[in-house]
């Protein structure tokens, strides 16, 4: 099976043409092994591009430990680098079909892979996150981790955030209160978690917990979910620079439809043949 390994910011995929290849009945399975960075290819995750009668193509991810998610804002940006790559499409602005509904990239420059992704308006009231905090929307409420009382905002980006304000983020226990917060029964089908540190009214940093990945270097619509947290609770602007372990990503909450747009890089490391038996 063809396969091409990316990533954006070091949040890594591998991509699938299933308007060619054909997977496994298990892709649960399958993505587990293909995703083992000791037996497998390594990844956070497999993306396989499918034919669409809504859109160019269908676009369907599933995280390292088997489960499937919604959507994936870096796995976007790199989707239309692959689709291009593969001729699945030959312009530059695309139609994709998600879980979380239709999605509009927009290739900035194909030779150095700039994608700008409108990620559509975020869900801001608790049912649609979903989450059993209160509030419409939920800003800085308080969950109960651990032991510790923590403030938090939650969004969904098409799959659900939950952002958390720290003081300084090189110190704070990520690894440990990430997966209390993603498995927290005030989050019925978990959650991702954002941690971030606000640097300027036009600039913050943050490190993310994956819903079915862990930690990962970069999160697109985690980096999305952050941006319109650190607006509503008047922390920063509606444009702002996320600050991420191996780059940034340029996001803007716009005023005037509430969307959500990111751009950012997207890179293919390497282009192979996996062997499925």
């Amino acid at each position: 099976m063809r396969f091409a390994k990316m990533h954006g910011l070091g949040n890594d995929f591998v991509f699938i043409n299933g308007f060619e290849e054909t997977l496994p009945a298990d892709k649960n399975l399958f993505a587990k092994k293909i995703c083992d960075r000791n037996l497998g290819i390594g990844a956070d995750g497999v993306i396989i591009l499918y034919p669409s009668n809504k859109a160019d193509f269908r676009f369907e991810i599933i995280n390292s430990d088997g489960s499937f998610a919604e959507m994936c804002g870096n796995g976007m940006r790199c989707a239309a680098i692959f689709a291009r790559n593969e001729g699945i499409v030959d312009k530059d602005e695309l139609k994709v079909e998600t879980a979380a509904g239709i999605l509009k990239p927009c290739i900035i420059d194909y030779a150095k892979g700039i994608v700008c992704v409108d990620m559509g308006e975020p869900r801001l009231n608790a049912q649609d996150i979903p989450t059993t905090l209160p509030g419409d929307p939920v800003l800085e409420a308080t969950l109960q981790v651990g032991g510790k009382r923590l403030a938090v905002t939650a969004v969904s980006m098409g799959n659900p955030h939950c952002v958390v304000f720290v003081d300084d983020l090189d110190i704070f226990p990520v690894t440990k209160i990430g997966p209390q917060i993603e498995t927290h029964p005030a989050f019925p089908e978990k959650t991702n978690v954002e941690f971030v540190q606000i640097l300027a009214k036009n600039k913050i940093k943050m490190r993310v917990w994956e819903r079915g990945c862990g930690v990962t270097l970069a999160c697109g619509t985690g980096a999305s979910a952050a941006a319109v947290a650190a607006f509503l609770n008047g922390f920063t602007d509606r444009k702002v620079e996320v600050e991420l372990a191996l780059g940034s990503l340029m996001l803007e909450y716009r005023e005037e439809d509430g969307h959500v747009l990111m751009e950012g890089p997207a890179v293919t490391s390497f282009v192979g043949e996996y062997n499925l038996r």
